[in-house]
């Protein structure tokens, strides 16, 4: 049986979304009634202007390179459980088209979506109806992603033609910014390791991770279900700090950690470290209810 888990990978780095459940169910079919950054599935930064964008069960949000303030792109609240940036206001996505979505006859698993406007609208490219991608990387001009729903995970150079490399039960997966057949991914059973593109896995040392994220500058950086975070180097992993809650979402930037994580109060908020993890500081949450 799959987990219900989800990793979206990065062009700028590797980040986590933990599915909760429910994920299916289309939401409010109006913005002003929609729920905010409260259930994140992936974070990116869009390079046109180093903006965080923040794909949710309820649409996506940016929150400004200048603001702490986070604003709703467009008028869609698709839940966008695969999202990762592939350029300048350039993403690629999959999930589940929201109520609207759904009486204008869209699939309820959308397969490879894309949107080259920054997020305010996204376009159907492939597998329409038979993937639900809960993992996306954009990495050496391909995509790599792994569907929730069989546990396939598959590559393609063209976004349209797919190769199928295994299948396997996973958390999230990230792609060695280094080397396109180099990847590791957490999953149940622990970390496991690929040397030729996800065609076969071997298990790898390390912690019971639950979210992975390669940056080149940054390095190999994981955290587990209660928070730790962990950065890999030639002696192994290390512990170096802990986010203030619940993990949803990791990403790694050169300088910076990024992360979307329950508070003690239940209350998603969207955090980040400029010291390799060991103090977090928030960057935006939603008004208490």
């Amino acid at each position: 049986m799959l987990l219900g888990a989800a990793v979206v990978v990065a062009a700028i780095g590797v980040f986590v979304g933990v599915r909760i459940a429910g994920d299916d169910d289309p939401g409010p079919s109006d913005p002003n009634d929609a729920y905010g950054v409260s259930h994140v599935h992936g974070l990116g930064i869009n390079p046109a202007d180093e903006s965080l964008i923040v794909a949710t069960h309820n649409g996506s949000f940016r929150i400004p390179a200048d603001s702490n303030e986070a604003e709703r792109i467009g008028d869609s609240l698709q839940d966008t459980m695969g999202f990762t940036v592939v350029g300048p206001d350039r993403f690629v996505g999959s999930g589940h088209p929201d109520l609207a979505g759904r009486r204008a006859g869209q699939s309820p698993r959308l397969g490879l979506i894309e949107s080259t406007d920054a997020g305010a609208t996204w376009t159907g490219i492939s597998l329409s109806g038979q993937v639900d991608f809960h993992a996306l990387a954009y990495a050496h001009d391909q995509v790599y992603g792994w569907d929730s729903g069989t546990g396939r995970f598959m590559v393609s150079a063209n976004r349209s033609d797919w190769d199928t490399r295994s299948t396997l039960d996973m958390y999230s997966f990230a792609v060695d910014p280094a080397d396109a057949e180099h990847l590791i991914a957490a999953s149940p059973d622990g970390l496991v390791d690929s040397g030729d593109g996800g065609r076969t896995w071997v298990p790898s040392k390390g912690p019971a991770l639950i979210a992975v994220s390669w940056d080149r500058s940054a390095g190999l950086w994981g955290a587990d279900a209660a928070g730790s975070v962990y950065r890999q180097s030639s002696a192994g992993w290390a512990r170096l700090g802990e986010m203030p809650g619940e993990p949803q979402t990791l990403l790694a930037t050169p300088d910076t950690l990024y992360a979307a994580a329950h508070d003690s109060d239940g209350l998603t908020g969207i955090y980040r470290s400029t010291d390799d993890g060991v103090t977090w500081r928030l960057r935006y949450q939603d008004p208490a209810p």
